[in-house]
């Protein structure tokens, strides 16, 4: 009776392969964070403003650090305006901010290049990243095997789908509402972001303006359910 053979062990994540290689190699390979190599997968978490979407980032950021795995925050129009993750809870950490001309598959390569690690990246507010960035992500999982976890809204203020996100609904290997609920003034399940300019919910302008939610603000948000949404009935005032 004879031991089996050890699963081979891959040192490194594979180059970016050309435009005419072929990849090979063996299924039970695995990386240095031992998982799998060609197991990546790319996964959406979407939901309503205050859902929960970023401390929901940050604390997947966290856990897979926990077990030796090595990754990148990105996120793009953080609440911020600046380069870092925050959370309406108080939670923060610095992140790499997105631009238009930014290459997500660069970001990862330029890592290696530099003998970083590079086993996940977790992209925050991705429902604002344009659609290459998400084709980038699934290039990153399918031809670089890094897990990719993206994190942002469905829809903007005129309930219709951000692009990015839409590309996410149909690429991602997963999708996942997130569960933390969040309620209409009224008491029932909030669904739709509404924008809110001098106290009256616009429908016309900009897909993307940065808002708050305080009501003091110039433009404010404010998660209503559909019902109220549609009639645009903000609740009572204080």
């Amino acid at each position: 009776m004879t031991d089996d053979a050890a699963a081979p062990i891959c040192l490194a994540r594979p180059l970016l392969p050309g435009p005419d290689d072929t990849r090979t190699g063996c299924a039970a390979a695995r990386g240095l964070d031992g998982r799998p190599l060609h197991a990546a997968a790319l996964k959406f978490f979407w939901g309503p403003m205050d859902c929960g979407k970023s401390t929901m980032a940050l604390q997947m950021n966290y856990n897979h650090a926990r077990q030796g795995r090595r990754g990148l925050v990105t996120t793009r129009i953080d609440r911020s305006l600046g380069p870092q993750v925050t959370t309406r809870i108080g939670l923060a950490h610095s992140a790499i901010e997105v631009t238009d001309s930014l290459d997500l598959r660069d970001l990862v390569r330029d890592a290696w290049a530099e003998g970083v690690r590079v086993d996940y990246l977790i992209c925050d507010e991705a429902s604002f990243y344009n659609l290459e960035h998400v084709e980038q992500m699934a290039e990153l999982v399918d031809n670089y095997d890094v897990d990719v976890y993206a994190f942002g809204l469905a829809t903007d203020f005129r309930s219709c789908l951000f692009p990015a996100a839409q590309r996410l609904f149909e690429l991602a290997d997963e999708v996942a509402r997130i569960q933390v609920e969040v309620l209409c003034w009224c008491g029932r399940e909030g669904l739709l972001n509404a924008r809110v300019v001098d106290g009256r919910v616009v429908r016309e302008g900009e897909q993307v303006v940065i808002g708050d939610t305080m009501a003091s603000a110039d433009v404010r948000y404010q998660v209503l359910c559909r019902r109220h949404y549609r009639s645009g009935d903000l609740g009572p005032r204080s």
